[in-house]
């Protein structure tokens, strides 16, 4: 077994570089394939949160990477990822991906390579793996948490002054450094008010979610109604309920109105 001195196993706490980046290491068994091929197969990953990015992404050591794969950037972004300078193209049976992976300019994180994520853009690899479970979107971060808990709360929903959801079995969803959000039956829910769209996102806690649009009066925004069909197995909780956007809904709870959060996606959420 390998052992790397400056990112030994027993160090779990994370630490900072002059860059500004934060890392630590991982005891994850992680596996970035693109096609059927193995590019990564890393059991002594690191963790690194990147200045202003509240996702961590992978970085990995060379010896674990198929370097082979990997070629000098023809077009580097230079000085993006916290000021990173050496950038790689990756080829794999023909394809190649530009700029998909990179080093980070920290001496603390020298002899590593990190690789980008988001396929969709295709600019990453096709699959990744933790342990024999795929992740998607991002690596997840091991000091966030997502709780689903059953609750007798009494939940209503109103779109534009209109009562379009009233329970007393909610799923209450808990994500650090989100609000709550209110996981709803669907008999409980008006959903003849919504349209089902083709829009979906990726979340590596919770799974794939399908959306609905408001058909109602009024102008309100798009996607503001989601249920996660087949979600991963730690929310199994909320399979099949129906969440609003608390960024774009009136909610009340126990007779109490709760305040429009500002969060993230609040910006994507104007009519």
């Amino acid at each position: 077994m390998t052992i790397h001195p400056a990112i030994h196993p027993a160090e779990q706490s994370i630490r900072s570089t002059p860059e500004g980046l934060l890392w630590e290491p991982s005891e994850r068994w992680v596996r970035g394939r693109k096609g059927d091929v193995t590019v990564v197969d890393s059991r002594h990953p690191v963790l690194v949160w990147e200045p202003g990015v509240p996702v961590p992404q992978y970085a990995f050591p060379r010896e674990e990477v198929r370097e082979d794969l990997l070629r000098p950037a023809e077009r580097p972004p230079t000085g993006s990822h916290t000021g990173s300078r050496t950038f790689y193209d990756l080829t794999v049976g023909g394809v190649v991906v530009e700029n998909a992976a990179w080093t980070f300019p920290a001496e603390d994180l020298a002899g590593h390579i990190a690789f980008e994520w988001f396929r969709h853009w295709d600019s990453g690899l096709d699959h990744w793996y933790e342990e024999e479970e795929e992740i998607f979107i991002h690596p997840r971060d091991p000091h966030k948490r997502v709780d689903a808990l059953p609750s007798g709360r009494h939940v209503q929903v109103e779109v534009g002054g209109l009562l379009v959801a009233d329970t007393h079995r909610p799923v209450l969803l808990y994500e650090t450094g989100l609000p709550t959000r209110y996981y709803i039956p669907r008999a409980d829910v008006r959903l003849d008010l919504f349209e089902p769209t083709d829009h979906s996102t990726g979340c590596p806690y919770k799974g794939v979610a399908r959306y609905w649009t408001w058909a109602g009066p009024g102008e309100v925004p798009r996607n503001i109604l989601w249920s996660y069909p087949d979600p991963l197995p730690p929310v199994a909780a909320v399979q099949g309920l129906l969440a609003f956007y608390n960024e774009a809904v009136d909610i009340t709870v126990d007779g109490e109105r709760r305040a429009r959060p500002v969060t993230p996606f609040t910006d994507g959420l104007k009519v």
